[in-house]
């Protein structure tokens, strides 16, 4: 499971080590909710983190988790705030393109 190097995280959210230590070990954390990079879309997801602790994503992770909120709706303010920074930094709102100038390895396939 990889995880973004700037890793965006809800305000809601304590000890986020915490939850990334729990997202590795598939451990259930029913309130949290991930915002991941699809491969297979080349587009961002909103999942509840309790996806990722299914046995189909156990053995084909995610292509990388680029933020973890607090419910769907705080989900939705991070992807909002991901846009605003990718306008103002390339004048453009291709968030999977944003994100992949600042971590490549992240987006490799």
């Amino acid at each position: 499971m990889k995880f973004y190097k700037n890793l965006y995280i809800g305000d809601t959210v304590k000890k986020p080590e915490r939850a990334i230590k729990k997202l590795k070990r598939h451990k259930k954390q029913p309130r949290l909710y991930v915002i991941v990079y699809e491969r297979d879309t080349d587009r961002l997801a909103v999942y509840p983190s309790l996806m990722l602790s299914q046995w189909y994503y156990r053995e084909n992770p995610p292509g990388c988790i680029v933020g973890l909120t607090n419910g769907q709706e705080e989900a939705f303010t991070v992807i909002e705030r991901i846009a605003e920074e990718a306008l103002a930094a390339t004048g453009e709102v291709s968030l999977v393109a944003y994100l992949s100038e600042v971590d490549p390895e992240s987006f490799q396939n």
